[in-house]
């Protein structure tokens, strides 16, 4: 355990010529990861105790979305230390040719950008820089694991409105179905891996392992530090928070109070302390009348 109160842990990755000696070093594990714009966003994330950041461009692109500007990396790469992680189009192996060259700590193959490829995904086998993939069910971590993937992000919500609702229902199916996988007898294995499409390496692995192979962090409407605790005791390895967190008047305190709510998320004092003085924070950040009377129907 570092001094900071954070935890390494060490996974063994599937194929090893991806990475230096086979092993990917999971610094972010029990760690936030913060998507920034800028450079002065960069560098609050860091003071404020981020493991790593993930670079993004600045407000919403009408039209398609792609990875964020060289210029804007490199600027961010000079300003910060910590590891710099940046999107690329799904299947755009070309733009993750430019991140791996402008020399990226990890790169995320993200279905919040545009898709560029509708049926293939990037080989990540070809790169010498992890990949973090999306999820929303273990059959879609294990096929993305398989293409090379070093950590697997569960996906909520992406449109930044601060609803968690839909990451914690697809951190929780991911979870129940590796409990279903640990009960399962060792002769339903292979109907299982058919049924959800995955390797049966894989699904094998992950019944003697008791989890993913790889890290799985959680993403998408985790904007306070309760959510962030949240995902935690549900049992993910960290988190990565939007950009929306710094639209407020004191953002470093904001952010400084979701990191120490994943390093402490079973400390209820922590929690409280960390949770403080935020309201006026989150007013922007919540569902829309429309959305709140669609559940309150739904519930009838």
């Amino acid at each position: 355990m570092a001094d900071d109160g954070t935890v390494t842990r060490h996974y063994r990755c599937q194929e090893e010529p991806i990475f230096d000696q086979g092993w990917f070093s999971a610094n972010a594990s029990w760690g936030a990861i913060l998507e920034v714009t800028n450079v002065q966003q960069a560098k609050i994330a860091e003071e404020a105790g981020a493991c790593s950041i993930m670079v993004s461009e600045p407000g919403l692109r009408q039209g398609i979305r792609r990875m964020p500007d060289p210029s804007l990396i490199k600027g961010i790469k000079r300003a910060v230390s910590i590891p710099v992680i940046v999107r690329s189009r799904v299947g755009h192996f070309v733009e993750a040719q430019i991140l791996e060259a402008i020399g990226v700590d990890y790169i995320d193959e993200s279905e919040v950008l545009a898709l560029a490829d509708e049926e293939n995904f990037i080989n990540k086998h070809n790169f010498r820089c992890p990949f973090i993939c999306g999820c929303r069910n273990l059959g879609e971590a294990l096929r993305r694991v398989r293409e090379g993937a070093a950590m697997i992000r569960t996906q909520g919500e992406i449109l930044g409105q601060g609803n968690v609702a839909e990451t914690v229902k697809n951190v929780r199916n991911v979870m129940k179905e590796v409990r279903i996988l640990n009960n399962m007898d060792e002769d339903e294995v292979f109907a299982y891996a058919k049924k959800i499409a995955a390797p049966c390496d894989l699904v094998a692995q992950i019944k003697q392992m008791g989890r993913l192979p790889v890290v799985q962090f959680a993403a998408g409407g985790i904007v306070t530090p309760a959510d962030a605790a949240l995902m935690m005791q549900l049992g993910c390895d960290g988190i990565f928070v939007g950009s929306e967190v710094f639209d407020c008047a004191d953002p470093h305190k904001r952010v400084r109070g979701i990191v120490q709510a994943v390093r402490h998320y079973n400390d209820p004092h922590v929690l409280v302390e960390s949770s403080s003085g935020l309201e006026d924070s989150m007013a922007e950040l919540n569902l829309s009348e429309d959305r709140i009377e669609h559940f309150g129907r739904d519930g009838e």
